[in-house]
């Protein structure tokens, strides 16, 4: 048993990962570093980190009714496609190595961010407008939802930037989709670690508990932010990151 200012630690932990995950597509920037700060190994703090962010779907979709409006069609058909990348996901984190994605990571996270900053210079042109269940971005989603499965450092981010080839919304109720969505990722995905992956439950709960708290107040932060203050906002910190996971990945040992 965990001393209690350790649940604490990850609990709190939790809820800023949650408002982050709503806000900016990052919330493993907080809750996986936590989880290794309290001694878990890297697979063990990566399957446990996937269980815990489900929740944050379930406060997200509480707290985003109004953004999530008129979206129910459209998310129950691309839940199908989020569970079964899902699915692949975690199915290949637990049978291939793990540094396979990690070597992709930096890579497909800096693209998405930049194609996320660049995209109302295009939005204009029948080109780069969304298009709906077309193959190619349904492809592109399941592919992202496969990386959030297996890795998901950012993955958040990805999956806005194809869900914005489909969905034609404000990027907030945009956002919001994406939110659920993932919440189906990631819980597809947990099964699987629950039975076959090297979860820490007494880590998972307290971290699982804040990442519901923040999911449920990060909405109402998230709406008080322009589209414009928030697309530069998740740009920007995708490429933070990006430049972390390249360090972390390709830098000296």
């Amino acid at each position: 048993m965990d001393h209690p200012e350790t649940l604490a630690f990850l609990y709190v932990a939790g809820v800023l990962g949650g408002i982050v995950s709503v806000i900016v597509s990052l919330a493993s920037l907080v809750t996986y570093p936590a989880l290794l700060a309290v001694g878990l190994a890297p697979v063990a703090a990566n399957v446990t980190n996937t269980v815990a962010l489900t929740f944050t779907a379930a406060g997200a979709a509480i707290g985003s009714r109004g953004e999530l409006r008129g979206q129910r069609p459209t998310v129950l058909r691309l839940a199908l496609v989020a569970a079964a990348g899902g699915a692949t996901g975690g199915a290949l984190l637990l049978v291939l190595p793990g540094r396979t994605f990690e070597l992709l990571a930096p890579v497909l996270v800096f693209g998405a961010s930049v194609v996320l900053l660049v995209q109302p210079s295009f939005s204009s042109r029948p080109l780069f407008r969304p298009v709906g269940f077309r193959p190619g971005p349904l492809l592109g989603y399941y592919c992202a939802t496969i990386y959030s499965g297996y890795f998901g450092a950012a993955g958040g981010i990805i999956a806005l930037v194809v869900l914005g080839a489909i969905i034609a919304r404000p990027l907030v109720e945009v956002n919001a989709a994406k939110n659920v969505l993932a919440g189906v990722a990631n819980g597809v995905a947990a099964i699987a670690f629950a039975f076959f992956g090297p979860v820490a439950w007494i880590h998972a709960v307290p971290l699982a508990l804040g990442v519901f708290t923040g999911g449920l107040i990060g909405p109402s932060i998230a709406r008080r932010i322009p589209a414009a203050a928030l697309r530069l906002l998740v740009g920007c910190a995708g490429i933070v990151v990006a430049g972390m996971l390249a360090w972390r990945t390709y830098g000296p040992a």
